[in-house]
């Protein structure tokens, strides 16, 4: 430092300047540096603090949702599982409404147990069963009805904190309650929709977010399960061995069901364990059945039934599981398949 040099210093930080020189070790680092850690969220915890607050917390108008968002460790206390996205325990007590409302967020909804809600999207009553995945595109109108006689919770999922960050947020009001709209088997966008390879001549323009409503666990399960049978006949079907997997896909254009979010289902038959892999883009993964051992970067946990994981971006993920696991994930990576900064590598082989 010179005498020169500290008083240009002192002009960069009046005019609000900073040097390059300074800060390109932390700017531009070799690979992705998260704020955000890898971390666990217990279930059986979680469930519980929810129902305690099912009995101390009412749900209405301002609140909106009674809902506990995953707060990452390394994001200062902000109630985002990553940078980009949101996931929180939802929680509704029999007879209760959630008011409707929307916002330019995409989100879903995926139910680990229980039945007797009902989310009511543009007027369309959709039933919430165990296993369903339930996606709803930004900006269209929303609440959830509980009409059974006991409590339920799920899992909501939102680009909630990407949406903050670039300051595209657009939110409005509807009425308080959901209202008399009917609790059928079926909702409108299934049955116009749920019908695999069929698309119906009214609707044959493309959507950027599905227009189906429900993805039912029975598909699911069905897919995983044959793809391993398909597996163990000799054909080519799973992603590496002894590990089904499924992408959720908009009936419209075959894309992810939502231009920020996607979200995938894989099951590990016993015995099981993937290849270490790291991706650009941030991922939340929720144990649907089983239990596995898990490793993220240098965390290792052992994850059972609903615990919920978060893996940063490229930070290392392999599970293993002796029993067999279902996993549901959803990740940020349309965001950057679009934007062309993608990048994945697997650095060692599964076994089996």
């Amino acid at each position: 430092m010179t005498p020169e040099l500290d008083r240009l210093y002192s002009r960069f930080e009046e005019e609000s300047l900073v040097p390059l020189w300074c800060e390109i070790g932390d700017l531009m680092p070799a690979t992705p540096r998260s704020a955000a850690r890898p971390h666990r969220w217990s279930w059986h915890s979680l469930s519980a603090m929810a129902a305690q607050a099912g009995a101390l917390v009412p749900v209405g108008r301002g609140g909106e949702r009674r809902a506990l968002a995953l707060a990452n460790p390394g994001l200062g206390g902000r109630p985002f599982a990553t940078p980009t996205l949101w996931a929180a325990i939802q929680y509704l007590n029999p007879g209760e409404d959630a008011p409707v409302h929307r916002h330019t967020q995409n989100a879903f909804r995926f139910v680990v147990e229980g039945e007797g809600v009902w989310t009511v999207v543009d007027g369309d009553p959709v039933a919430m069963r165990r296993g369903d995945f339930l996606p709803q595109g930004g900006w269209h109108w929303h609440g959830h009805l509980n009409a059974s006689d006991a409590p339920m919770a799920w899992i909501d999922g939102l680009d909630i904190p990407f949406a903050y960050a670039t300051d595209s947020t657009f939110f409005e009001f509807g009425p308080d309650q959901v209202g008399d709209v009917g609790t059928p088997e079926r909702s409108r966008s299934e049955r116009l929709w749920g019908h695999p390879g069929l698309r119906p001549l009214t609707h044959l323009a493309p959507s950027r977010k599905t227009p189906l409503l429900a993805y039912r666990w029975e598909h699911t399960d069905r897919a995983l399960r044959e793809q391993l049978e398909l597996e163990a006949e000799g054909y080519p079907a799973t992603p590496e061995p002894g590990h089904a997997a499924v992408r959720y896909s908009n009936p419209t254009t075959g894309d992810d069901v939502l231009p920020t979010l996607r979200t995938q289902f894989h099951r590990l038959a016993p015995g099981t364990a993937t290849a270490e892999r790291r991706e650009v883009g941030s991922a939340v993964f929720q144990v649907f059945e089983g239990s596995a051992r898990v490793t993220v970067g240098d965390s290792t946990w052992h994850v059972d039934r609903g615990d919920l994981f978060v893996v940063p971006s490229w930070q290392a993920l392999a599970i293993a599981t002796e029993h067999g696991i279902d996993l549901f994930e959803f990740t940020d990576a349309p965001i950057y398949e679009r934007l062309d900064l993608a990048r994945a590598e697997a650095t060692r082989g599964s076994t089996r």
